[in-house]
């Protein structure tokens, strides 16, 4: 990857909160909390998981930049999503928890160097594992998880 394509890709990773921050524009806490599809999420258990997420990548990141080839381990979002009371809890501190750190990740990506883009280490579940895969990932991420918030804002104004 050049340098083209990661600048492309951390002004990608910086605009995700806000994406989903109007993405939730309208929405009422009734709309928070609704399964409109069936086995898919509520807005505001994307928000959770977004916040959770967020928190993990940004551990991901640090230990990628700091370990010699760390061990990066996958979770069960599902079971975060249903043990994590996703649906029951206010989404506010979970916003500002995505918002936090995808702001201090944001500050790394800014400032690292050739070697630092060359660290690597290795997924539990998905193998090698570099700081430019972290940054396709997540600079997807948030964009990905909005698109499917502002599906749940046009079912709900299908359905009106």
């Amino acid at each position: 990857m050049n340098t083209t394509e990661r600048n492309g890709l951390i002004q990608r990773y910086a605009a995700g909160f806000e994406e989903v921050r109007n993405a939730l524009g309208g929405f009422t806490p009734e709309m928070l909390t609704a399964r409109l599809f069936e086995g898919k999420w509520s807005a505001a258990e994307i928000v959770q998981h977004l916040a959770d997420s967020e928190m993990t990548s940004a551990l991901r990141l640090r230990n990628l930049l700091t370990e010699d080839f760390p061990i990066i381990y996958g979770y069960d979002q599902d079971a975060y999503a249903a043990k994590m009371y996703y649906n029951e809890r206010d989404i506010a501190p979970a916003l500002e928890a995505f918002r936090g750190a995808r702001a201090t990740s944001l500050q790394l990506l800014e400032r690292l160097n050739e070697e630092d883009w060359q660290r690597e280490g290795w997924h539990n579940e998905h193998g090698r594992y570099t700081v430019e895969t972290w940054l396709k990932i997540y600079a997807a991420h948030a964009h990905n998880h909005a698109q499917q918030i502002v599906r749940l804002q046009q079912a709900f104004q299908s359905k009106s």
